[in-house]
């Protein structure tokens, strides 16, 4: 399998996490309260990985009429945070051409670092989902990723162009597309049960998608599922106790992940009042809290010189 496992803690007995996502896809980026929660929960218990499902692929066909197509699309963003809270675009000005770049990019980003990984991931989801801009040409993505910290962007540009980069999400566009039998003919309730996807070509996991294995078994959760789901998931294939949620205090919270939505901010850390320095983003549906050292270099509140932050509120 391509990618690789953020590594436990030594002597933890492994718990294997793999989680199916794209970038783009806002079921996914709904998912994050509970998935950056899970996280934090399990710690060193579990070795995480993940795997870009790649939503939009490069052959494709283009939409007869792009605007129609993101009308369409930003409706569709919409009718998802109805069911998770998230944060969305006011305006999505286009849709995501192609999830290859963004997936090469957190792919390259490895190399750096699993915390780097995790923040241009970050960064690329917020592109679609805060400003409404998908980065989804090389070009986009040196832009959202510009000023992340411990990040060499050349190197990333470099890296997210090289053949073994494009061979290991190659291998993940083909992962994600082996789904297993679990989740073939799922019949379950909610707004995104999870059931595999059709496609011309076969199937694919829906996105999210997680994949819990170890010494008890293994378990799949897919699509829309709550935190409580997860956590039951992964104690019954770890086949040993795990603890209850692990929360933190907001300025924590904040200074470990940098950029919280209104629904992290509750899940990761039982309140929804942010620390007194978080840098308000306000969306079409609730705020974005960053961390006062991300609004320097994030792309909405870029800060050159003396200049007042962008979009700041």
């Amino acid at each position: 399998m391509s990618g690789r496992y953020a590594r436990p803690e030594q002597g933890e007995a492994p718990l294997r996490v793999t989680e199916f996502t794209d970038a783009a896809c806002p079921w996914a980026w709904g998912a994050e309260p509970d998935f950056r929660l899970l996280r934090q929960t399990l710690g060193g218990r579990a070795e995480w990985r993940q795997v870009f499902g790649i939503l939009f692929d490069e052959d494709d066909d283009p939409a007869p009429d792009p605007d129609a197509e993101a009308r369409w699309y930003e409706g569709f963003i919409k009718d998802v945070a109805a069911h998770t809270g998230a944060p969305y675009a006011p305006r999505l000005h286009w849709l995501t051409g192609t999830s290859w770049p963004a997936s090469q990019a957190v792919t390259a980003a490895r190399a750096q670092g699993e915390e780097i990984a995790q923040r241009v991931l970050r960064r690329l989801r917020e592109t679609t989902f805060v400003l409404g801009t998908p980065a989804d040409t090389p070009e986009g993505v040196r832009d959202a990723v510009h000023g992340v910290p411990g990040l060499d962007s050349e190197r990333l540009l470099r890296d997210l162009a090289s053949e073994h980069v494009r061979g290991a999400v190659c291998a993940d566009h083909s992962e994600t597309r082996r789904p297993l039998p679990e989740v073939w003919d799922l019949v379950a309730p909610g707004p995104h049960p999870g059931r595999a996807k059709e496609l011309a070509e076969g199937h694919r996991y829906a996105l999210p998608t997680l994949l819990f294995e170890g010494p008890g078994g293994r378990v799949v959760v897919p699509g829309r599922r709550s935190f409580t789901d997860c956590l039951d998931a992964a104690r019954t294939a770890a086949g040993a106790p795990l603890p209850d949620p692990v929360r933190l205090p907001p300025e924590a919270a904040l200074a470990r992940w940098r950029s919280l939505t209104g629904p992290e901010l509750e899940a990761l850390t039982g309140t929804s009042a942010p620390p007194a320095d978080a840098v308000r983003i306000d969306t079409a549906n609730g705020p974005l809290w960053l961390h006062p050292d991300e609004a320097r270099t994030h792309p909405k509140t870029r800060i050159s010189g003396n200049e007042t932050p962008r979009g700041v509120h």
